[in-house]
């Protein structure tokens, strides 16, 4: 914040620059540390964009009261100079993410967590952390309630009891013992119908007596932070999780982005269509353009437009591959597949294939980000998990193409998806169609 506001004020010869550059850095910390942005768990948000933008705005208003009531400062060239500086605050923020998210694939950087529950809640607590990297945890013992097995060969340290008259006061001592003996820097406790109330109330004072943080987990999964609100009533501590967004001014963004982007990519990229036309016509016979009926929102069927990168026979062919899929799920996919020309495996690597989906998205068959459009045949295998994909319009990118593409599983995919369709937001699509660039870029996984 400073280095950018201290440049543009010396660059426009406003009075005072460097009492303005303290006062701005003094003020603009102040407001990290009363939202606070300097919190260790704030890099498990992704460093989004919204945050960051309302802190600027709270410093344009600071600035301004402080211009109203003492005279100090220059209002105008302070907007001027602020600009970049949120800029920069933003870059910064992401390539700290980055940073972080590098050293903890490293298992560097990680906070000792002690798991608290039955035997089947550990083992989900373990397994849905061992599938990520991108959080700060890792388990290293389990306090077990009841005497069931953990299957995920997390080392048991303690026994608690089940429904017994002592259960009460007799939680801290090997809980405590536990987390010390296992260097544990916090306590994670699933939360049930053994462990609540009063009990995990009592379990709270022994831990926070001897320094030790606890955290309830409630049982909820891919619930993005900012659809949770914490109230209570009655003494009870209540999680109020708002609803996916599906209507208001941010579908209403969405749409927009997605019509005029869409309109200005057709148009930036017309030579490149061009040319890709012209090598799919000359690399074998047939259409250039490849039609196909793929689902969309709700289960409303449309025609999807790709450019062709298979023989023209590929539809009847598919038949006598089906034993060799390759994939886990319903989706159909061959690494090394006959039915695709040279010019087409080029095309599929870099995935300027689906450039003419760009048509689909201007006619509102599709969103510039979303779910992967499924093929009829797919949606009629699907279960009532996987039909909730259909919840948003599919897109011509999204999680599943930045994340691995055809090398993810089916259930990382279906994971990916529902993530998208409960938690998106208008800033998620912009950060996922950066991503995009680079994942064309590699490669890996198109096919």
């Amino acid at each position: 914040m400073a280095l950018p506001t201290a440049v543009a004020f010396l660059a426009t010869g406003v009075a005072h620059p460097v009492q303005q550059v303290v006062a701005i850095t003094a003020i603009w910390v102040l407001v990290g540390l009363a939202a606070s942005r300097y919190a260790p768990w704030t890099w498990d948000e992704g460093a989004p964009v919204g945050p960051v933008v309302r802190d600027w705005l709270v410093l344009l208003g600071a600035l301004a009261v402080l211009r109203a009531a003492s005279g100090f400062g220059d209002t105008p060239a302070a907007v001027l100079a602020l600009c970049p500086a949120l800029a920069v605050t933003v870059v910064c923020r992401k390539a700290i993410h980055r940073r972080v998210l590098a050293v903890r694939r490293r298992a560097r950087g990680l906070r000792r967590v002690l798991v608290i529950g039955e035997p089947a809640a550990v083992d989900a607590v373990v397994g849905q952390l061992a599938e990520r990297t991108d959080h700060g945890y890792v388990v290293v013992g389990a306090c077990v309630l009841g005497e069931g097995d953990v299957l995920s060969g997390v080392p048991v340290s303690a026994r608690l009891g089940v429904d017994t008259p002592t259960a009460l006061d007799e939680d801290a001592a090997p809980v405590a013992e536990a987390a010390e003996a296992l260097g544990a820097d916090l306590v994670f406790v699933a939360t049930d119908r053994h462990m609540c109330g009063d009990r995990l109330r009592r379990l709270s004072w022994a831990l926070h007596d001897r320094g030790r943080r606890l955290m309830a987990l409630p049982g909820i999964v891919e619930v993005a932070r900012r659809r949770v609100r914490i109230t209570s009533a009655a003494g009870l501590t209540l999680l109020d999780i708002s609803a996916p967004t599906r209507r208001g001014l941010p579908t209403l963004l969405k749409a927009a982005t997605d019509r005029a982007g869409s309109l200005i990519l057709l148009m930036v990229l017309a030579p490149l269509f061009a040319v890709v036309a012209l090598a799919v016509r000359m690399s074998s016979p047939g259409p250039v353009i490849y039609r196909q009926a793929r689902v969309g929102r709700n289960g409303t069927p449309f025609p999807m437009w790709k450019f062709r990168t298979m023989v023209v026979d590929a539809d009847r062919m598919k038949g006598d591959l089906t034993a060799a899929n390759e994939h886990d799920g319903h989706m159909f996919k061959l690494r090394r597949d006959p039915r695709v020309t040279s010019v087409g495996r080029f095309l599929r690597r870099y995935s300027l294939d689906e450039l003419p989906q760009l048509a689909n998205v201007l006619l509102g068959h599709m969103s510039l980000v979303g779910p992967r459009p499924p093929l009829p045949e797919e949606v009629a295998r699907y279960d009532e998990v996987e039909m909730r994909r259909l919840s948003v319009k599919p897109g011509l990118t999204g999680l599943w193409q930045v994340s691995g593409r055809s090398d993810l599983s089916w259930h990382e995919t279906v994971s990916l998806d529902l993530r998208y369709v409960d938690n998106w937001s208008w800033a998620w699509d912009m950060t996922v169609m950066a991503r995009t660039v680079r994942a064309v870029l590699d490669g890996r996984g198109a096919y």
